[in-house]
């Protein structure tokens, strides 16, 4: 039992304990999904790579929230215990919101590099344990009991939450042969695998289809995905949009995924080609004044000189005709008779 503002707070825990840790899948590798106070959760360790030099933990929501806009406020607390020391474990504390569009929240536990040594205790016989403390409130910050989670008519308020999750266990391995891909779709697996991993909902909306459009499906999901990932600004020429244009239409139009969280990367990639020949001709334009602005200033200079040898020269001529008589160059000269 924890205060919080004064207020108890009934954590319930969900421990995880990761054996052979070093013949996992740490690129992507998660807890089963877990049960607290009628909602479902999952720990991840994402992402853990050879360039990634750190060790990080995720809480996030199971499965596909329901379409009415599920949101609950949670206080929770994600902890890397110290086999060796328990007063050295790593507890990183949060309350959060979650709904549809804030599912997830991690953390930086520790650098890799000291985890993986097993004097420092976290990483102990191969063997790490991590813990979820959990306790949800109502929107109103009231800490929900497991009675208050069932209806008066006793049936559970969450039953349409309970369909979405139904097979929030699935992971892109069960529903491809990664081993039967061709180059080109296993190019693409890291992309898909952290897609599906923050959507599970991709999972779920393939696993009626065939096997071949499954792989169909996904593989058009990876090249669009590889595109975005991929691509530079400078790339996205005519070409490039017009492709990219042509794989997301037929990705939405056939492939029953939900994808409204990838759309507006989508239409922002294919807004650059607009973007870059604004671009060109706002720098066109930036080129052209510059340029003129050099040529006044070479012209005021030449101008300035103008002006100095027009007032030397007024000045010469007004010297030469002090005691000067002009005469008629045209007249003739004659000549005296005596």
């Amino acid at each position: 039992m924890d205060r919080q503002n004064g207020t108890e707070i009934d954590f319930e825990t969900f421990p995880w304990k990761i054996e052979n840790f070093s013949k996992q899948d740490t690129k992507n590798l998660r807890s089963r999904a877990f049960r607290i106070r009628g909602y479902k959760w999952r720990i991840l360790l994402y992402p853990l790579r050879n360039d990634v030099e750190h060790f990080s933990l995720y809480l996030t929501v199971a499965g596909s929230l329901p379409p009415y806009g599920w949101s609950r406020n949670t206080y929770f607390k994600l902890a890397l215990i110290n086999q060796v020391d328990g007063n050295r474990s790593i507890v990183k504390e949060a309350q959060q919101r979650f709904n549809g569009g804030y599912r997830s929240w991690g953390s930086f536990f520790m650098n890799l590099k000291d985890f993986c040594d097993s004097e420092q205790g976290y990483l102990v016989n191969d063997t790490c344990i991590i813990e979820a403390h959990i306790c949800v409130s109502d929107n109103n910050g009231s800490i929900l009991s497991d009675q208050e989670t069932e209806s008066s008519d006793g049936s559970s308020r969450y039953s349409q939450m309970e369909e979405e999750v139904e097979g929030s266990d699935l992971t892109l391995r069960d529903l491809l042969v990664f081993e039967s891909l061709g180059r080109e779709a296993a190019a693409f697996l890291p992309l898909l695998e952290e897609a599906c991993t923050w959507h599970p909902s991709l999972l779920l909306s393939q696993r009626k289809n065939s096997s071949l459009f499954k792989l169909w499906a996904f593989t058009s999901l990876g090249q669009v995905l590889h595109v975005l990932k991929t691509r530079k600004v400078k790339d996205m020429n005519e070409d490039e949009c017009n492709h990219l244009q042509g794989l997301w239409e037929e990705l939405v139009r056939a492939s029953g995924f939900k994808l409204d969280w990838l759309e507006p990367h989508v239409q922002s990639a294919l807004g650059v080609k607009v973007r870059m020949e604004r671009t060109v001709a706002v720098n066109e334009l930036k080129d052209r004044v510059v340029a003129l602005e050099i040529k006044m200033e070479r012209l005021r200079g030449e101008l300035a000189a103008a002006e100095d040898e027009f007032e030397v020269a007024r000045r010469e001529l007004v010297e030469a005709r002090t005691g000067y008589m002009e005469i008629d160059l045209n007249a003739e000269l004659g000549y005296a008779m005596f």
